[in-house]
């Protein structure tokens, strides 16, 4: 199966170098480049690529921005951040905006590679610096506040745990030998509950509140809502 893959960033020698190195793989065929923001949605739209790569700083509409108006018309489109940046509150806009990845500009091909194929099968894709800020954030912020156990139910960290780990509600169902809809009724609680608002959000609360693994350097799933 042949992942699209758009490219979005304001300097030609990165989508030239991108377009080289995926088009290595097979798997891949980069459907477009764009140079700035406003051009990447509009070719998201246009092109309805499985994988976004997006630049953060791009003129005319910012990469969050951008983000948010790719996922925001078509959720089953995946961004992945590729920046020159990793500090703490540039991961977690992204992830707020929609994305589900954030590499650093510095990484190999080989983690790009990986990462692009994660998220285009509904995973979570971070770079280890990017989750290693994301732990520590949690860590400061998390003095004084309930735990996991002790704020949701059990029944509420079983379903928040596979949602984290790629099921979909069907399979959830059919895992908890519960309907759909029950499920579907779960999602929703976790979200009001912990005030998070898209099962991306869901799965980083997951790794950070050790509810789901985090394996070094990349990942976790996100799901197609079905």
């Amino acid at each position: 199966m042949t992942i699209k893959v758009l490219l979005a960033d304001d300097h030609r020698i990165v989508r030239e170098g991108l377009r080289a190195c995926l088009g290595k793989e097979e798997t891949f065929e980069v459907v477009g480049e764009a140079e700035n923001g406003r051009q990447a949605v509009e070719m998201a739209a246009t092109l309805q690529p499985a994988v976004v790569i997006m630049d953060i700083g791009m003129p005319d509409l910012n990469g969050f921005e951008a983000t948010r108006q790719i996922v925001g018309r078509n959720p089953e489109i995946r961004v992945i951040a590729l920046s020159m940046h990793a500090e703490e509150h540039h991961v977690s806009e992204m992830l707020r905006a929609g994305a589900s990845g954030y590499l650093k500009k510095d990484c190999g091909f080989g983690e790009l590679v990986q990462a692009v194929k994660d998220v285009a099968g509904g995973k979570i894709y971070l770079s280890q610096g990017a989750a290693g800020m994301l732990v520590q954030k949690h860590a400061a912020a998390a003095q004084g506040e309930p735990s996991a156990s002790t704020l949701l139910a059990p029944r509420e960290r079983e379903v928040l745990q596979l949602l984290a780990e790629g099921k979909n509600c069907k399979e959830i169902a059919r895992t908890l030998d519960v309907s759909t809809k029950t499920v579907e009724t779960y999602r929703a609680r976790l979200m009001s509950k912990l005030n998070l608002y898209t099962v991306a959000e869901l799965t980083r609360y997951a790794i950070l509140a050790s509810i789901s693994p985090l394996e070094a350097g990349k990942n976790h799933s996100t799901e197609n809502p079905a």
